[in-house]
């Protein structure tokens, strides 16, 4: 008789949540990849324009006005892009957890079966066992005087 896991479609849905954990995970890190690369842009930007500014010897005032007002508004897109690299830093690791709350339940499961399936196996053997015993007394049993 094969074994047969009687949590087999908890282990299914369990092995179904770890997957959705792994994209969640991949998802989040991509995320928090983007907005690193975004944030480093900004961050080279703002200190090209800051040394244009303090190399701006030759700018007339309304130039140098809106070049002011550009780093004003750079400095704000950096921190906006750091808060929002810092979000999804914690996102990802979130993410990281959750994947490994849900390997571990799997984990657990995964366990479980392979004890029931080697007592499975050892019961199998022993009732073989027992049957080729019983055969063979039958078979070679000692004649009676």
């Amino acid at each position: 008789m094969p074994f047969r896991f009687k949590m087999q479609k908890v282990l299914d849905y369990r092995e179904q949540l770890e997957e959705e954990a792994k994209v969640r995970l991949a998802t989040a890190q991509r995320r928090h990849q983007e907005a690193r690369e975004r944030l480093e842009q900004l961050q080279a930007e703002l200190r090209v324009s800051q040394d244009r500014l303090c190399d701006g010897a030759m700018m007339d005032a309304t130039e140098r006005w809106l070049l002011e007002q550009y780093v004003k508004g750079l400095h704000g897109d950096v921190t906006a892009a750091a808060l929002q690299a810092r979000m999804l830093a914690q996102m990802v690791e979130e993410a990281r957890n959750l994947l490994a709350a849900r390997a571990m339940d799997k984990k657990l499961l995964d366990k479980l079966r392979e004890r029931q399936k080697q007592y499975h196996i050892r019961e199998e053997q022993l009732k073989e066992q027992r049957f080729n015993d019983e055969i063979a007394t039958l078979r070679y049993k000692a004649p009676s005087f």
